[in-house]
């Protein structure tokens, strides 16, 4: 029988790790997959797990790495963040819906340019609409982190995309 912290950290982030799965599996089976393969590991190894200096980043990069090796194990090309250009928000309420397309993609080929860390936090952010603190939580780190790394990560975008409007206004 699992141990009871592994139990609760199990239930606290599963529904969060299969859903930033999904949006580079872009495929429900193929992210549930990758998480439960996440979860497996976490747990052979929840001792250890629990040794580290922070659980919840070791965790969140277990499960990164098996999402990016379950894309590579059907030949995907991880990650595979254009296709999230079709699924947007934005692109579902444009009045322009090429014009919002054509910057949808822009701005996720900017993404890539990112660190997996300032990836990770933009995704969880902006695409999912997850708070501050929500992210801090499943990645182990400080909400102050996390604020700093959304405002490098858009100081980037801003220099990569070549103008003023990135995601700034999008929240």
């Amino acid at each position: 029988m699992p141990d009871t912290s592994f139990t609760a950290f199990h239930r606290m982030y599963r529904a969060s790790y299969v859903r930033f799965a999904e949006t580079y599996l872009r495929h429900r089976q193929d992210a549930e997959e990758a998480i439960d393969s996440t979860f497996e590991h976490l747990l052979r190894t929840w001792d250890e797990v629990l040794r580290t200096e922070n659980p919840a980043a070791y965790a969140w990069t277990v499960m990164r790495n098996k999402v990016v090796d379950h894309a590579r194990a059907r030949t995907r090309r991880p990650p595979l963040i254009d296709e999230a250009a079709f699924d947007t928000i934005a692109l579902r309420d444009a009045a322009d819906p090429i014009g919002q397309l054509t910057e949808s993609l822009a701005l996720f080929r900017a993404l890539r340019q990112l660190t997996d860390r300032q990836q990770d936090v933009m995704v969880m952010i902006y695409l999912h609409g997850m708070s501050t603190s929500e992210v801090a939580a499943i990645l182990g780190m400080t909400s102050a982190t996390v604020r700093s790394t959304v405002r490098h990560s858009l100081r980037r975008l801003r220099e990569t995309f070549g103008h003023d409007r990135t995601l700034e206004g999008r929240r």
